[in-house]
């Protein structure tokens, strides 16, 4: 059961006394990593939307992109890892990044499960207009986000008018045979303020439900992912005074089991310099880069290796759990 801040308290000064290593600790949760299953590649923080739970401060004004020299590099590095088997492509706006196509084929071509993190509104954009068709021809999975199946949570949440396009984005996929057999489409959702998802099945049920019934729309299956007091979110957070009674939230409900499971210890992230880090959360802060960076790497074998970790991750690990593969454990 999800457990809410007490009042009166000091809140900084309890969050203070107790770091997220000293919880690892405590319960012997291992800080070392596992084999690289999957490349988590950040293509820029271009986007054409500014959403306020973005932990990139992604939007259209951004210049940040990948070039094609890194993407080579990120292949060849590829090639040395056998372990790794998904190459996970986020944003911003992954499309947006003019060789994203040259990577999602190149990957491919290595026998690599690829993902779009994709949020649907992109597919409208001028010169996307074929990007659907595209991702269906080469079998790339989508997860897609949709912070809920009503448009004002949606349109508050991400931008007005976002949740209409959305909705025909999940139709455009759906006539292209997502959500309906071997092409998967997940969807995501974040929580619109300070609190923890609900339980993941549940609200899967209750998505399934509503956009089958209001709109004729399949997925595969649904993420609930935690947002993480930082970047976007955390401005959100200072302006609604709210920061640290968010972090004792976090913090009060930290699971063991979802923290055995966290995403870091077999998924690396790189920024759309070539930064090697341990999550794309600590890439967002420029938290803990991994040495030396792409260009001076002979492979991404980081068995063994500690985790760079920070309080901010006591957000992957309250409550169920959160990664970029949605709930990681049951709740204690």
């Amino acid at each position: 059961m999800i457990k809410q801040p007490k009042e009166p308290m000091n809140h900084a000064a309890a969050f203070e006394k107790s770091s997220f290593v000293s919880h690892l600790a405590e319960h012997q949760v291992s800080e070392d990593r596992g084999a690289t299953l999957t490349l988590q590649a950040n293509l820029g923080r271009l986007c054409n939307q500014v959403c306020d739970h973005c932990h990139q401060g992604a939007g259209p004004t951004r210049k940040e992109l990948m070039d094609k020299s890194t993407i080579l590099e990120l292949l060849g590095l590829i090639k040395k890892t056998p372990s790794i088997r998904t190459l996970d492509l986020t944003g911003g706006a992954p499309e947006l990044n003019p060789h994203f196509r040259f990577f999602v084929e190149q990957a491919r071509s290595l026998g690599l499960q690829v993902i779009d993190r994709c949020n649907l509104t992109v597919l409208f954009e001028p010169g996307q207009e074929d990007t659907a068709a595209w991702l269906a021809k080469n079998q790339v999975q989508v997860v897609a986000s949709l912070p809920c199946y009503g448009k004002k949570n949606v349109d508050q949440q991400r931008g007005d008018g976002v949740f209409e396009q959305s909705i025909q984005g999940l139709q455009l996929l759906n006539s292209l045979g997502y959500g309906q057999g071997d092409l998967d489409l997940n969807l995501v959702y974040n929580p619109a303020g300070p609190s923890l998802p609900p339980d993941q099945a549940k609200l899967e049920a209750d998505y399934r439900e509503k956009l089958q019934a209001d709109f004729g729309i399949k997925f595969t299956g649904l993420y609930t992912i935690t947002n993480m007091p930082i970047r976007r979110f955390k401005g959100f957070l200072q302006q609604s005074g709210q920061v640290e009674s968010y972090r004792q939230l976090l913090q009060e409900n930290f699971n063991p089991g979802a923290a055995e499971a966290v995403m870091c210890k077999s998924t690396v992230s790189v920024d759309f310099q070539g930064r090697v880090y341990d999550c794309d959360f600590n890439q967002a802060m420029d938290f803990g880069a991994l040495e030396p960076q792409v260009s001076g790497r002979e492979d991404f074998d980081l068995t063994g290796q500690p985790i760079r970790f920070g309080d901010h991750c006591f957000g992957c690990t309250a409550g169920a759990g959160s990664s970029c593969g949605g709930a990681l454990a049951l709740e204690e």
